[in-house]
């Protein structure tokens, strides 16, 4: 950077445009994640909220004063400590005062300060706020030394870097922020949960964040709701800081007699607006995409009630809403991103355990820096008194120097070895202070503050005596919130994630279940024809090609597509092109490799098991259940080795497995001797030279194998048994023919 100077004095720096909007963006992203985004961990606050608490204390608005107007407080923050416009500041102040956003508000409002309609709050001229209980925790002891303070912006006044925070606000009001590269997402805890595990953690520091979880059940939202998160997901959030929680809207069944019934809302998930959440549930029941639900009415008075009318009375109200729940906003994933600034004012993302343990740090030093403050006015105070009992005992000495003497306090204190500061004292003292009972009542207090002083020594010299303040403070705190309170009683409850086959009748309940039959053409064209058709010759294809496949299901089902490489393709068929026309080609709806081929086409079937083989005669059982995948990649199954390819997928049913080579010689085996697996290259079927398979069936041994030739003639196979050996032999040369025909349909 070169610097120039111009005639009049001034100076003109050179520099890259790319350097200065380099250093100039991180100066800015660098104040958006430390003054705007980011809460401090200790008082989980942010500076406009931490200001906007300090003006309220310094205007006297306490929980028992009077309120004052809203105006009249974001004047005084925006005018001392936060130079930003008063919209912003007024909207900081109306959350902190919502009783459907804050789960502990530290602001108590009074006017219209919004709804969880998502209706606005009033102009801040015509709204009245003071603070809450919760809020004169966080500001306890703010004057008593117990944390530092620096200059405002224009260093005409002096505001707090951080509050004292006896109430554990972080976790407990949670947080929500966007910074530039970072973000942070912390939900609102129950208070007294929270004090629990501090407590816990105090006596146990090395605990683990399972034991605490013991304590902190998991998030406990304002509106209430119903957590349906897994106890591990849970468990993996709070330990790594990162995760989220699905959180469902609360409903009662209301029977109307006569077997008609309907589901009544009582809580909505957190943040979820509820004109929206109407609104929007409104406009998919005008496309059709809520077929389980008749009408949604708005009951809501103060308590939340919004009436969901079935179309069929005869559905399951449990399947009802989970169908709603997948659609709408009555079930969201709430985000857990524990970023937060450290005491060095560094962000970092931390676990429920560092959490906690950083706010108790903070509440020791509180504690020891309120007991040396203290213990400084105590020493104070006891060497005031101790002038005043040497002018006591010496009364008549004393008033003679102040009566006839030039330099009076440098007499005094040349005279009785006093210090300027006792001198000022006892020159200070008024005439009715020299009673004999006044004497009494400063020996008195002399005495009980030595004793002061003794324990603040023994505390700030112990760091176990510290802890056990801190304890006793958190104590009082969980008192105050208690879950026998009204504001302390836990709102949000846990339960279990849906079974899977709940789930499954949701996804048919949500689609039409009608008759289809899916047809794959050989080059790779795919359709679904109404209704189950056995009859396909009249059905039209592309020049050159031709039906491959050809599937009778219905619109509700899976279909699995196995291809030539390996990997298994699941298709839904409700969402299959129609019948008209050629279809699509399968390769738009999953990412198939050029060079691979569909080798089967089936309906889904979980209680099943499959016979996976390469041409290399390498092969294993699957069981179907574990096949389906939810990606466009699909699921690589059967490692196909180099030059091979997947031809042969077999539902494994019966107790023997003919496998012929491409050598002619067939081996019979049973099948209880190919493994399961859920993925791999398999073993080897057939042994010997040029063990290729050209053909393999899975058969009962009661029945026979039976094969099919050309004319489409059956043969029963009744000299299997000749060819039974173990698996891998290389078997015998099949009988003279044999390897012109076909197993029976696999």
């Amino acid at each position: 950077m070169g610097e120039q100077f111009t005639g009049e004095g001034g100076r003109i720096f050179e520099e890259s445009f790319e350097e200065a909007l380099s250093s100039r963006y991180l100066a800015y992203a660098l104040s958006t994640i430390t003054q705007r985004a980011l809460p401090d961990a200790r008082d989980g606050l942010k500076p406009v909220h931490r200001r906007l608490l300090y003006a309220m204390r310094l205007l006297k608005l306490d929980p028992e004063s009077a309120f004052k107007k809203s105006a009249r407080v974001v004047g005084d923050v925006i005018g001392r400590f936060h130079p930003h416009g008063d919209q912003a500041v007024y909207e900081a102040l109306v959350r902190l005062a919502q009783d459907f956003a804050s789960r502990y508000p530290l602001v108590e409002g009074q006017g219209n300060f919004g709804n969880v309609d998502g209706d606005g709050a009033a102009a801040m001229r015509y709204t009245e706020a003071r603070l809450t209980e919760a809020a004169r925790l966080v500001l306890q002891d703010y004057d008593a030394g117990t944390v530092d303070f620096r200059e405002t912006y224009d260093g005409e006044d002096s505001e707090p870097i951080v509050l004292p925070s006896a109430f554990p606000n972080l976790l407990a009001n949670g947080s929500a922020g966007i910074a530039v590269g970072m973000a942070t997402n912390i939900p609102p805890h129950n208070a007294a949960e929270l004090c629990d595990a501090a407590r816990h953690l105090i006596k146990t520091p090395h605990a683990r964040t399972e034991t605490l979880l013991n304590y902190v059940e998991g998030p406990d939202f304002p509106t209430g709701g119903i957590c349906v998160e897994p106890k591990e997901t849970i468990l993996e959030a709070y330990e790594t800081g990162r995760g989220g929680f699905r959180l469902r809207a609360r409903w009662e069944k209301e029977d109307l007699g006569r077997g008609q019934w309907r589901v009544i809302v009582t809580e909505i998930p957190y943040l979820v607006q509820k004109s929206k959440l109407i609104e929007r549930m409104a406009a998919l029941l005008d496309q059709k995409k809520l077929p389980l639900l008749a009408d949604i009415m708005d009951e809501s008075a103060e308590d939340i009630r919004l009436v969901l009318e079935p179309k069929s009375r005869t559905v399951d109200p449990a399947l009802f809403m989970e169908s709603l729940y997948k659609l709408t906003d009555l079930e969201v994933r709430i985000p857990l991103n524990l970023n937060i600034l450290d005491p060095k004012g560094a962000p970092r993302v931390v676990g429920l355990k560092e959490a906690l343990q950083i706010w108790l740090d903070h509440r020791r030093v509180v504690v020891t820096r309120r007991a040396e403050k203290r213990l400084e006015a105590v020493e104070d105070r006891l060497e005031v008194l101790a002038g005043y009992l040497v002018a006591y005992l010496n009364l008549d000495e004393v008033i003679r120097i102040i009566r006839f003497e030039d330099e009076v306090k440098a007499k005094l204190m040349s005279t009785f070895d006093l210090t300027e500061r006792q001198a000022e004292a006892i020159l200070n003292m008024r005439l009715r202070a020299l009673r004999k009972l006044e004497e009494m009542e400063i020996k008195g207090e002399e005495e009980r503050l030595q004793g002061e002083r003794d324990e603040l020594n023994a505390l700030i010299g112990s760091e176990e005596l510290q802890w056990k303040k801190v304890d006793g403070e958190i104590a009082e705190v969980k008192k105050t919130f208690a879950k026998d309170t009204a504001l302390g009683a836990r709102r949000t409850t846990f339960a279990e994630a849906p079974a899977d086959d709940l789930a499954d009748a949701v996804e048919e309940a949500l689609i039409a279940r009608e008759p289809v039959t899916v047809v794959l053409s050989r080059m790779g064209w795919i359709r679904a024809l109404k209704g189950h058709q056995d009859d396909l010759s009249t059905l039209k294809h592309k020049d050159g090609d031709e039906t491959a496949f050809a599937v009778k299901a219905e619109t509700t089902d899976k279909l699995l597509m196995f291809a030539s490489n390996g990997r298994v393709f699941t298709l839904d068929t409700s969402k299959l092109p129609g019948g008209r026309g050629f279809g699509e080609p399968v390769r738009l709806m999953v990412d198939l490799d050029e060079e691979a081929q569909p080798i089967a086409l089936m309906k889904h079937d979980p209680r099943r098991r499959l016979l996976l083989a390469q041409t290399s005669g390498h092969g294993f059982i699957a069981e179907e259940k574990e096949l389906p995948a939810s990606k466009r990649a699909g699921r690589q199954v059967l490692n196909v080795q180099a030059g091979e390819r997947m031809t042969f997928v077999i539902e494994a049913a019966g107790d023997k497995v003919a496998v012929l080579g491409k050598n002619k010689k067939l081996l019979v085996f049973a099948l209880n001797e190919i493994p399961e697996m859920t993925r791999g290259k398999g073993v080897r079927l057939m042994g010997g030279k040029g063990g290729a398979v050209a053909d393999i069936a899975i058969f009962d041994g009661a029945e026979g194998l039976v094969r099919i030739d050309p004319a489409g003639r059956r043969h029963e196979v009744e000299t299997w048994r000749l060819y039974e050996a173990k698996r891998a032999q290389a078997g015998r040369m099949a009988p003279k023919g044999f390897s012109n025909l076909k197993f029976d349909a696999r």
